[in-house]
């Protein structure tokens, strides 16, 4: 049995039917990013929006983001290694009755009881086969597999061959995550066997981001030879993000000098503080635009409907042509 349907112009997948969404397509929670003007946008379209919740925010962020987005289904993104030390967030995430929580990055079950107990259903983004058992022993509702190609922090796996392994391994639904960015890209997902698809990059240029018309810029200006995979950033930051999960980013002037030099770069504070200081001012030749590999593939500033709704028309458009393949 296929893993989607198409219906009177419509994608119907159990994604699409659990959460009564017209297309197949989730907002990636992108923190500092991915608010709630884009998570709406993206659910005015008829995909599920979400909203990234980072350690550093406070709880009214979460409150007055949520309250954007609000009227339309949406959710929000934890980060599972931030919730020990920023239980509120989590509080002010479940007061805001989002219609999922993703909670990746580490152990889900401390956190999915809770949520599950408020009515919320967890996702849980998967980046080894190893994480797909703990999703599925947590309770997750759907997982994520997130591949290298992503954009932000992520793993090691290649998309496609961990979606893949994902799928022999859980019943659950499935969305497939890095390196998707057109509709044919939506498609090969689908046809693969997910559930739906979890999109960063093709969002990074949208208005309704909070990132900066600068980074707007160089996001569209990227083609996808020009990202890395690296910690130099987080160590810069003195940020305590685990080390199996680095950052693609966009190449620049510090990924040049440091990637591959993060033990150095621990004892160089004035290296250190450029990045930090180069993210308060937006010089973004030191601070990091994160990005995927798609990023090649978003050309120009769009509204995050008219990007989803264009992944949508150009899904259904490569599933159509696909059948004829049998033919």
């Amino acid at each position: 049995m296929r893993p989607y349907a198409t219906m009177g112009g419509v994608i119907q997948t159990s994604l699409t039917r659990s959460f009564g969404l017209t297309t197949p397509v989730v907002g990636a929670p992108m923190a500092g990013v991915a608010g709630g003007a884009l998570a709406r946008a993206v659910s005015a379209a008829g995909g599920l929006g979400m909203i990234g919740v980072s350690g550093a925010v406070p709880t009214e962020y979460v409150t007055e983001q949520c309250a954007i987005a609000a009227g339309l289904p949406f959710g929000v993104g934890l980060m599972a290694w931030v919730l020990p030390d920023r239980p509120d967030l989590l509080d002010a995430t479940i007061a805001a009755r989002p219609a999922l929580v993703s909670v990746s990055f580490g152990d889900p079950s401390p956190w999915a009881d809770r949520l599950h107990a408020a009515g919320i259903p967890v996702a849980v983004q998967v980046n080894t086969t190893a994480d797909v058992h703990r999703a599925v022993a947590a309770g997750a509702d759907l997982l994520v597999a997130q591949g290298t190609e992503a954009g932000g922090h992520t793993g090691h796996r290649a998309t496609l061959p961990l979606l893949q392994e994902a799928l022999t391994l859980t019943d659950r639904p499935v969305l497939a995550a890095g390196g998707i960015a057109t509709g044919s890209g939506m498609a090969a997902a689908l046809v693969a066997g997910a559930a739906g698809v979890w999109i960063g990059t093709a969002l990074l240029a949208c208005p309704e981001g909070l990132g900066t018309p600068a980074a707007r810029a160089r996001v569209c200006g990227a083609s996808g030879d020009d990202t890395v995979l690296t910690r130099a950033f987080d160590v810069a930051q003195r940020l305590a993000w685990p080390q199996r999960w680095p950052g693609r980013a966009l190449t620049n002037v510090f990924s040049r000098t440091w990637h591959g030099r993060e033990d150095e770069l621990l004892a160089d504070d004035a290296a250190s503080q450029r990045v930090v200081q180069a993210r308060i001012s937006g010089d973004l030749d030191q601070a990091p635009v994160y990005a995927g590999e798609a990023v090649g593939l978003v050309t120009a500033e769009r509204s995050a409907s008219d990007v989803v709704r264009e992944l949508d028309a150009g899904a259904q458009r490569a599933l159509r042509a696909a059948a004829d393949l049998l033919a």
